[in-house]
């Protein structure tokens, strides 16, 4: 493709996502294909001659677009949202553009400067210790996705547990892992990858608001001290996927403080409410945490894949990751003046996602997020109190930030058949989860498209289908 075709071609892509986007309200939500028959509508072999960049867009709108979930769909509230603003849009843009590998500080020194720089900024709007800025011995990294984070946190963990010997031992078993029956699945996940070993996790009760019990936890601490166990991380959530619970975190840092065990803080979808100081009661205790996580492509507007994710002692995060062969050796890493983000993250390259944050935060103003934010928890509030008022319907969990948990009352079956009613007219998409062995449907806010009409139209969707 010469410099002229990639002009034209990448004009009209523009113009066309942005008439997608405007759309997009006028779609299906949810896509009605098979399985495997997007795949059947595609040609089956790679082509020996390459084909104009024009013909590759018409199968793309043939047959990719009809197989599509539309996740910047305004009636999209099915799991949590995944933002691509425009700002966004252009600063991935830019980095693909730019195609810079951002491993080393030596391999793009722009790329690593901007990002601690952005990292630094956003610590500040969201309100976060002073020990997490880069100016003194924590710092923060963009990370591909929470699930990431979680890991690099326990992995950091592990090492401050063992005196540095699990890289160099293995665990063999001896350190435990605590976190919430309701917390992600992908800290399950990691506890595996980590070598903890799936039996060394400790998945604590919750109470009524599905938030973790503090006193479960320290009586689990207790037990496996006792048992010869050594106890070296406890994962706490602020924002569980189920129901968005809050775990108390000043209590379970006390806990952790006393008993000198890492605390890593997943607040994936909430933390970004904190931009706001009205709702900064969600980081209630979080300067006794050792790490911390928030994911600006959730509520934020910024583009999947970005994980903000801080950690009090750097060094920790480093001497569990850093690997250096001969080929990577620089007079700048070595005069120790920089930073290596690969040293921060389980892979080596890194793409330059600070751009897109970086696009969004210059472009918006911090002011237009907080509405952002402020909007879509008055939305949620605003449904769950029809939910309250409609005696056919029941709240199964307190109204989070930007989600309710709502169900019909009575019996299971009539709630799944509900949900699949529901995203099979295309007018909305809903997610579900079950809690208290309950099956419960999640109406999740926080795309940038959706007006308060949406939300009208959604509950009017749903009383319709219960009619």
């Amino acid at each position: 493709m010469s410099p002229e075709d990639f002009r034209r071609h990448g004009h009209a892509l523009i113009d066309w996502i942005a008439d997608y986007r405007i759309g997009l309200e006028k779609l299906p939500v949810a896509p009605r294909v098979a399985p495997g028959e997007v795949r059947a509508a595609l040609p089956a072999d790679a082509p020996e001659v390459g084909e104009d960049f024009a013909t590759v867009f018409r199968d793309l709108e043939r047959a990719v677009l009809p197989g599509l979930l539309h996740w910047q769909s305004p009636s999209f509230f099915g799991y949590f949202p995944t933002g691509a603003s425009y700002p966004s849009i252009l600063g991935d843009l830019l980095s693909s553009g730019l195609g810079v590998q951002g491993m080393l500080w030596a391999t793009s020194p722009a790329a690593t400067e901007l990002e601690t720089l952005v990292l630094d900024q956003l610590a500040d709007a969201l309100a976060l210790p002073p020990a997490f800025r880069s100016t003194g011995s924590g710092g923060g990294v963009i990370e591909d996705t929470a699930s990431t984070g979680s890991l690099c946190a326990l992995l950091a963990a592990r090492e401050r547990a063992s005196g540095g010997r699990a890289n160099d031992d293995g665990t063999d078993g001896q350190l435990t892992v605590y976190t919430s029956s309701q917390a992600h699945s992908s800290i399950d996940k990691a506890v595996k990858i980590a070598g903890f070993g799936s039996r060394q996790l400790r998945a604590i009760a919750v109470d009524e608001a599905f938030a973790m019990v503090p006193e479960k936890l320290a009586a689990a601490i207790r037990a496996d001290r006792a048992a010869g166990l050594a106890p070296a991380c406890v994962v706490a959530t602020v924002g569980t996927t189920s129901s968005m619970a809050v775990d108390p975190l000043p209590a379970i840092g006390e806990i952790c403080r006393r008993e000198g065990i890492w605390l890593h803080v997943d607040a994936a979808m909430a933390g970004t409410a904190a931009l706001c100081p009205e709702l900064r009661g969600v980081h209630a205790g979080l300067e006794l945490a050792d790490s911390y996580l928030v994911n600006p492509h959730k509520w934020m507007l910024v583009n999947f894949d970005c994980t903000a994710f801080w950690v009090r002692d750097r060094a920790s995060l480093v001497g569990a990751l850093s690997v250096l062969p001969e080929y990577l050796k620089n007079a700048a890493t070595a005069s120790g003046a920089v930073f290596d983000y690969r040293d921060w993250q389980v892979p080596l390259g890194r793409r330059f996602r600070a751009l897109k944050l970086w696009c969004v935060l210059r472009s918006y103003g911090l002011e237009a997020l907080r509405s952002h934010v402020r909007r879509t928890v008055a939305q949620a509030r605003r449904f769950a109190e029809w939910v309250a008022a409609d005696d056919r319907f029941e709240l199964a969990a307190p109204p989070g930030l930007a989600l309710v948990c709502f169900r019909q009352r009575g019996p299971d079956e009539p709630n799944e058949q509900l949900l699949q009613r529901l995203n099979a007219s295309g007018e909305l998409f809903l997610s579900h989860t079950k809690l208290d062995a309950r099956y419960v449907l999640r109406l999740a806010l926080g795309v940038e498209a959706t007006e308060d009409r949406h939300v009208e139209a959604a509950w009017a969707a749903i009383r319709r289908a219960v009619a």
